[in-house]
């Protein structure tokens, strides 16, 4: 039995059949967990939900901003990202209000206490610790399965809050960690989120740092974080996180990572068109 993560799929579906082919993937004994952003700019995100799907309890997954994107397409008729988007196939589907209904059912972020990992799209605030974190996901997924789903989620495009703060009302923490889980990759120094920056580590402004790099984070040494969302960071391992956006959607890899308790991953790839 193997616990695999994997890293964004956004619609590549061929590729990853061939890795869970590579992986000698078995959907009875073994489990997935995905970091988000099943659907968008790949050519296949229809198969891509679908499949994943069928599964069942046999795949995790976690929300990314594509697939909130897609979420706010369908429920508030929002399209913001231009002709890039391929979610017209998903939005015209006769079984699309079940796949979303499904899609809008997952977690923002996953913990498996079995080996001391926990999962999110992008990222964590420096402000919270693993707790707190869990906290504020359940919040969040309490409003994107209820009525008040399509106000959230159109909203989300704004400018959130830069910083986690008592002072902000409660529509100002849900933006704030809803930009967090799923659109993080810099902080600066006072902890600041730097949402304008999606270079790899060392082309971003002066003054911020990848956030898992912030000192003194409330999360450090709680748990391992497995991620996805950042193509340009690529595949990355440290003691206390794991990237895996390996840029499949733009011709890079999709990746695996074996993970055990107290153990490095192993990964497999592999090339995408």
């Amino acid at each position: 039995m193997a616990v695999y993560a994997i890293g964004d799929v956004q619609g590549c579906y061929e590729p990853l059949r061939r890795l869970l082919d590579k992986m000698h993937f078995d959907a009875d004994n073994d489990t997935l967990w995905f970091t988000g952003d099943l659907v968008n700019r790949g050519p296949a995100s229809l198969k891509t939900l679908r499949f994943v799907r069928s599964l069942g309890d046999a795949a995790i997954t976690v929300l990314g901003n594509h697939d909130l994107h897609l979420l706010a397409a369908h429920l508030g008729g929002i399209r913001r990202s231009g002709n890039r988007d391929t979610l017209d196939q998903v939005l015209a589907a006769k079984d699309c209000d079940d796949l979303l209904d499904w899609l809008r059912h997952r977690p923002l972020m996953h913990q498996d206490k079995k080996i001391n990992t926990v999962m999110v799209h992008a990222g964590l605030s420096p402000h919270w610790t693993i707790k707190q974190s869990l906290r504020q996901a359940r919040k969040l997924e309490a409003l994107i399965q209820g009525k008040k789903a399509a106000r959230l989620l159109t909203e989300m495009y704004a400018k959130p809050p830069r910083r986690w703060s008592a002072s902000l009302t409660r529509w100002q923490r849900r933006h704030y960690a809803l930009a967090v889980f799923t659109r993080l990759r810099f902080i600066d120094k006072k902890g600041r989120l730097e949402m304008s920056q999606k270079g790899p580590p060392g082309t971003q402004v002066a003054g911020t740092v990848p956030w898992f790099e912030v000192p003194q984070a409330r999360w450090q040494d709680q748990s391992r974080i497995v991620f996805g969302h950042w193509s340009t960071l690529g595949e990355t391992q440290r003691t206390d996180v794991i990237a895996l956006d390996s840029g499949c959607v733009w011709g890079g890899c999709l990746t695996a990572a074996i993970l055990k308790k107290k153990k490095p991953p192993r990964y497999i790839q592999v090339n995408c068109p």
